[in-house]
């Protein structure tokens, strides 16, 4: 049977799932539906002709390949196509968005028949996705006198490839959709457990919100013609959680335009609203997308005649709604006033969603088409050896004189690209910055290699120190639909340059562990910018930015990543620890202090946390800055002592040399560049010459934070509250309980130890506590079942050399094989203890869950709805979050201990400790 026809029964397949036929990505089948072409007496003719035309991927895609070879015969009449003239065979090259067709263009631009090149020379013109191959061809062409070229390098130098683009209309037409309240995760628009098909953007499209919600949105856009449905998070957040590009695809897909009549199912410009905002990883992608994200403000704090923020019996804030956005408002954004109005009636200043570099992208169907945009230019203007014309909006460039830096605006400055020379910029300036280290992920890994080959990018930025591909968030289960992604994943990304965590060719064991814990191991330096495919990119060396896949793709390929520098609040720590308190007690305490500080105001959203806190090893460090992502912060730096980061980046060699030992360095010997790099860092640090980073001391913070620690009396508890009567307070990270708010009944169905939040210290503290138990009770036995699963093997590696793992064996009833890696599923829990393998497991969702309606005890950071655990007709599934000590007594129990039981299970048993460096 042919490809073609193993392809057609795929398309009936799809026609049963009310989907169309999968777009074209392969060359052999793109080459049999060519021939079918040619064939003029061929059955199947008509459909190939229509496969082809509005079916093939374009990019750096094999078909792709296969497709601008086939234009380009057309355009040179080598082959005739009825329906595909010349003219018309430009046309689909214009939409092919670099890789190949830039090569055919080149070619045809470069060659001997002079209307042919002009022609092809004005396609070129408006084309940005050109790589180094590409423009040295031009170059050289220009240096040899080619006028061809010169056209084309004076229209780059122009930009022209933007300002002949159509202006952004003046006014927009919106028409309000509530798709939900409170604040929305990305979960919502496109869930954990349907990862498996992020890459077939119509099949992963169903899976947004609800087949109702789906209709409705649908029933909208008929009745309101030309109008753009903005989907809004009513009294909350909108896109808070995961960094998820197919978040933006599927709310694009939904409510936004098609990008190319020749490309399916790929749509740019969404309109989102909160009213709170929009989450800085979730704006980022709507950018990529050229979309625009409002924050609403519609509901705001009811205050007194003396202005005073009036307050309900729980002390906190009472709204009121400032206008309505109820389903079906009509609203109008006007782009010329930056004003969102009803009618007539001016309702808010958008103008933060409508800053002239936000226009661009609006402008140019988002933000690559612009940061490709200005290197292009840059380089033609350099090619004929003129100043290049002033087209873009300028970087803000902001500096204070007399104000100091902040640990961020001292990174920003180092790793700065493109900005005025010896100028000092503060927060608000936007940055074009260098990338030190990326990290992909596995479930948006494909959608990476899918944008990776939309931009045509072939091999990693030589400016990017490391790279890493992951296998954490497919680990628990290896699936057919595992087994049919991941290797292709992992072939892909170890080609273009990263290091995997499996080895295309089964040379080396796959390691599944957690991405943001081997990134955590391979930052070397502190002054390292990091991009991750996961709104958990938050180390505790550097400062990491959790991305969509898009944003990925654009580090990997370019080593750059543009922003503006984000304010920084300060958080310091005061007091000392009780004995029988963990850091993760302290982590969530936090998080209630400041608000209570503020008033309710969440002073960390969209901002840098600056965590004063350098006597913690990186690994324990971990845990704070990995939950500052739940805080709705932009990201998190970690100030640490000098003796303290330099042992912490003796730890990172030793695991970096471990994944060399096991196989996984690459061609370009990343991984020995790595362990380089720390010990010229280690060098400076122990010399003097460059002591670990601190901000200045005049430096200037949105605000101050200081946690007092002498008050965390109990062990705090994250709860998703989910009987909240107001269902804008469910399912956040704000309600923080002390243990004994329980009174030591509530029923716990299940317990989670694992996720990146916990390090090995969390794995031995299990280990003790078990030991404590059964010297206590004589025996352990699980009223409910505790899965355990390490973040990675090399914590596995050091507990079997310090003896711990062996105390786990002993009180576990099920341990991972990767020799005989789970098949399925598990469904049904046993009242013993799972030590499962290294990964996300239930913290993802997408592959493991608690049974529907359980109660789940977790050190995870989810407690989004329907993420660890799925409701059940009658019971609200409910994810609650805490420390490992917690976490461990409640599966003994099967409830929420009391305090005087949980102080007599964690006697004797170092619990993971901080004490703040003393003030000068």
């Amino acid at each position: 049977m042919s490809i073609y026809n193993d392809y057609v029964q795929e398309v009936v397949e799809r026609e049963g799932q009310g989907l169309h036929p999968k777009p074209i990505d392969g060359a052999e089948l793109l080459s049999e539906v060519i021939a079918q072409i040619k064939d003029l007496n061929n059955e199947n003719r008509a459909e190939s002709l229509r496969l082809f035309i509005y079916n093939t991927l374009p990019g750096t895609t094999p078909a792709a390949g296969v497709k601008a070879q086939f234009l380009k015969e057309i355009v040179l009449g080598e082959s005739v196509v009825a329906e595909i003239t010349p003219d018309f065979a430009f046309e689909l090259l214009s939409h092919m968005k670099g890789g190949p067709s830039i090569t055919v263009l080149l070619d045809l631009a470069l060659g001997a028949d002079l209307a042919i090149a002009k022609q092809a020379a004005e396609v070129l013109k408006t084309q940005v996705f050109l790589y180094d191959a590409d423009t040295a061809r031009l170059k050289e062409a220009f240096e040899q006198g080619n006028e061809v070229a010169k056209d084309i390098l004076e229209s780059y130098a122009k930009a022209e490839f933007f300002t002949k683009l159509p202006e952004v209309a003046e006014e927009i037409q919106v028409i309000t959709f509530i798709a939900g309240e409170g604040d929305i995760s990305t979960d919502l628009l496109s869930p954990g457990n349907q990862a498996h098909s992020r890459s077939d953007r119509e099949l992963h499209g169903k899976c947004m919100i609800t087949p109702e919600a789906q209709q409705q949105i649908v029933e909208l856009q008929a009745q309101h013609p030309g109008k753009s449905v903005m989907l809004i998070a009513e009294k909350g957040t909108m896109g808070v959680g995961s960094s998820r590009m197919s978040g933006v695809n599927n709310v694009a897909l939904w409510t936004g335009k098609q990008a190319s009549p020749y490309v399916p199912f790929v749509n740019i410009a969404p309109i989102v609203g909160g009213t709170n905002g929009i989450s800085p990883i979730f704006l980022t992608t709507v950018d990529v997308t050229g979309g625009i994200g409002i924050d609403l403000k519609n509901w705001v704090k009811k205050v007194d005649e003396n202005g005073n923020v009036i307050r309900n019996e729980k002390n906190e804030p009472i709204l009121e709604e400032a206008y309505s956005v109820a389903t079906g408002t009509v609203l109008t954004i006007n782009t010329k006033t930056k004003k969102l109005y009803n009618g007539e009636q001016e309702l808010i200043d958008i103008s933060k969603a409508l800053t002239p570099q936000k226009m661009e992208f609006i402008k140019a169907g988002g933000s690559y088409a612009i940061v490709f945009g200005k290197k292009i230019q840059t380089f033609a203007a350099a090619a004929l050896g003129i100043q290049a014309p002033t087209v873009f909006a300028p970087s803000k460039e902001i500096t204070i004189e007399g104000q100091g830096l902040t640990a961020v605006e001292k990174i920003f400055n180092k790793n700065a690209v493109g900005v005025t020379p010896g100028k000092v910029l503060h927060a608000g300036s936007d940055v074009r910055v260098k990338v030190n280290i990326v990290g992909s992920q596995d479930t948006t890994g494909l959608m990476t290699a899918q944008e990776l080959e939309a931009m045509a990018a072939t091999v990693i930025a030589p400016t990017v120190d490391g790279a890493y591909q992951s296998g954490c968030h497919t680990a628990s289960v290896w699936d057919k639909k595992a087994q049919a992604n991941i290797p292709k994943l992992m072939k892909f990304m170890n080609d273009f340059g990263l290091i995997t965590a499996r080895d295309p060719q089964g040379v080396y064991h796959s390691m599944t562990d957690v991405i943001h814990k081997v990134l955590n191991d391979i930052t070397i330096d502190e002054w390292a910018i990091i991009i991750g495919g996961d709104s958990h990119t938050r180390m505790s060396k550097g400062v990491a930015f959790g991305a969509d896949s898009g944003t990925v793709a654009l580090a990997l390929a370019t080593g750059e990543a543009s922003m503006p520098i984000p304010e920084s609040v300060k958080v310091t720590f005061k007091g000392s620890m009780k004995e029988h308190m963990d850091f993760r007690d302290v982590v969530h305490a936090t998080q209630a202090q400041m608000l209570q500080q503020f008033a309710g105001e969440n002073v960390f959203q969209g901002r840098i946390i600056e965590v004063h806190i350098g006597t913690l090893l990186a690994d324990q460090a971990f845990t704070f800055t990995d939950w500052t992502a739940e805080m709705k912060a932009k990201a998190s730096i970690c100030i640490s002592q000098d003796n303290t980061l330099i042992e912490s980046l003796e730890i990172a060699k030793n695991r970096i040399q471990i994944m060399i030992d096991k196989g996984m360095e690459n061609k370009n010997n990343v991984l020995q560049g790595l362990i380089d790099k720390a010990n010229k860092r280690i060098e400076e640090i122990k010399s003097g010459a460059k002591p670990a980073l601190t901000p200045d001391t005049n430096a200037k913070y949105y605000a101050e934070v200081v946690i007092d620690l002498d008050i965390i009396e109990e062990p705090m508890i994250a709860d998703p509250d989910v009987n909240n009567a107001d269902v804008s307070k469910r399912y956040t990270h704000d309600t923080i309980r002390d243990l004994s708010y329980y009174g030591g009944n509530k029923k716990v169905d299940l317990g989670f130890v694992g996720s990146c939040m916990v390090h090995k210290d969390d794995l031995k503290i299990v280990s003790k506590m078990l030991k404590n138990i059964e010297q206590q009770k004589g025996v352990v036995t699980f009223e409910a079942p505790l899965v355990v699963a390490a973040p990675t093997y090399n914590i596995i590696d050091e507990l079997k050399a310090e003896g711990d793992w062996e105390f786990l064996q002993k009180y576990s009833g099920f341990e991972f094989s990767d020799a005989l890696p789970k098949s399925s599923a598990r469904t049904e829990y046993e009242n013993i203890m799972y030590l499962e393998r290294p990964g996300c497991n239930l913290c993802m969702g997408n592959q493991e869950k608690a049974a529907k309606g359980d109660t789940v005890m977790a050190t995870s950071t989810r407690l989004f709805q329907g993420r660890v655990v799925e409701d059940r007709d009658g019971k609200k599934g409910e994810s609650l979050l805490a420390s490992t000590p917690v976490v461990v007594l409640s599966a003994i129990l099967g409830r929420i201990p009391n305090i005087e039981e949980y102080k007599a299970a964690v006697e004797g048993i170092n619990l993971t400790k901080f004490a703040p460096i003393p003030t000068k």
